[in-house]
C-alpha cells in the first residue's frame, strides 16, 4: 500500500514537471476567470435603393471606408435633373408678382382720385363703385400671383427631393463588406452595398449560468484577441441577457469596444476577463 502510494505520488510530480503536458486550471487563477468571446461589428447595413432604376454610378469597393451621410452611390437621374431645372426656373420667375403689383398701384391711384371726386359730387356712384371693384380685383390678382410662386417654389422642393432619393447615402462610418450591383445594372431588388459599423464594436460572450450576478452594464474588461492579433483592449458590459439559454445552461453578454483607429478587425476570435468581481 505504502510503495503504490510512493510510486502515484512520484508519477504524480513527474506529470506536473513534464514541460509536454498543459499546466493545470486552479480555481481562482486567471483561466478560470476568463471566458471565450467574439468580436463582432456594431451594425451590418444592407444599402438599399428606395426606387427601381439603373445604377448610375457606385463610388466605393469592398474595403473602402465611408464616412456617414457620404454619397456611395447615384442611380440614372436625368429625368429629375431636368426636372429640378425646370422648378427652379419657375420659382425665378416673378414677372407676374411685379405686373399684378403695378395693376394694383394703378387701381389704387384711380380709386383714390375717384374718391376725391366723389366728395365733389363730380363723379356719380356707380363709377367710385367700378373704381373699388378695379382695386379689389387687382388685389386678387397679386395675390394669385403670389401663391403661384409660393407653388412653383414648392415644386421645386418636392423636385429636389425626388432627385434626392436616387443618391444613395451611408447611414454609418464604417467600412463596405461587398458591393452587390455595378453601374449599368438595375435595382431590382434594390441592394446595392453591405456595410459594417466597426466603431465601437461589439463583442459577444456566452457567459455559465454560475456567472448570474457577477457581471453588470457598464462593467469593465479585459478583451484579448486570438493571435496574430493579441494585446489587451478594454471594453464596456452594455448588454446582459435577464433570459438563461436551458439547453446551454449560459446566458448573453454584449460588451462595446471602442476601436477608433480601425486596429481591429471583426469577426475575430477572443478571451475576456471581467474586471472589479
Amino acid at each position: 500500500m505504502w510503495l503504490a502510494l510512493a510510486i502515484a505520488t512520484t508519477g504524480g510530480a513527474r506529470a506536473l514537471a513534464d514541460p509536454g503536458l498543459p499546466p493545470p486550471t486552479l480555481p481562482g487563477s486567471a483561466a478560470a476567470d476568463e471566458l471565450d468571446c467574439v468580436i463582432e461589428p456594431r451594425s451590418r447595413i444592407t444599402l438599399s435603393s428606395p426606387l427601381q432604376a439603373v445604377v448610375e454610378m457606385v463610388s466605393v469597393d469592398r474595403g473602402d471606408l465611408v464616412e456617414k451621410g457620404q454619397v456611395v452611390a447615384a442611380l440614372e437621374s436625368s429625368v429629375e435633373r431636368a426636372t429640378v431645372a425646370s422648378a427652379a426656373a419657375r420659382a425665378r420667375m416673378d414677372g407676374r408678382v411685379r405686373s399684378r403689383q403695378a395693376k394694383l398701384d394703378f387701381a389704387s391711384r384711380g380709386l383714390g382720385r375717384s374718391a376725391e371726386l366723389s366728395k365733389k359730387d363730380a363723379i356719380s356712384a356707380q363709377q367710385l363703385d367700378e373704381a373699388e371693384h378695379e382695386k379689389r380685383a387687382a388685389e386678387g390678382d397679386l395675390l394669385e400671383a403670389k401663391e403661384d410662386k409660393e407653388l412653383a417654389a414648392l415644386e421645386l422642393e418636392r423636385a429636389k427631393a425626388a432627385l434626392e432619393l436616387r443618391s444613395i447615402h451611408s447611414p454609418v462610418k464604417g467600412v463596405v463588406v461587398r458591393r452587390i450591383l455595378s453601374p449599368g445594372e438595375f435595382a431590382d431588388p434594390p441592394q446595392i452595398l453591405e456595410l459594417a459599423e466597426i466603431d465601437p464594436l461589439r463583442v459577444e460572450v456566452f457567459a455559465p449560468v454560475s456567472w448570474l450576478g457577477r457581471i453588470t452594464v457598464g462593467q469593465r474588461a479585459h478583451v484579448v484577441p486570438e493571435a496574430p492579433v493579441g494585446g489587451g483592449y478594454e471594453a464596456k458590459v452594455t448588454v446582459v441577457d435577464r433570459v438563461v439559454d436551458a439547453a446551454s445552461g449560459t446566458f448573453g453578454v454584449r460588451l462595446e469596444l471602442p476601436n477608433p483607429s480601425y486596429a481591429l478587425a471583426a469577426g475575430l476570435k477572443c478571451r475576456v476577463r471581467f474586471l472589479g468581481q
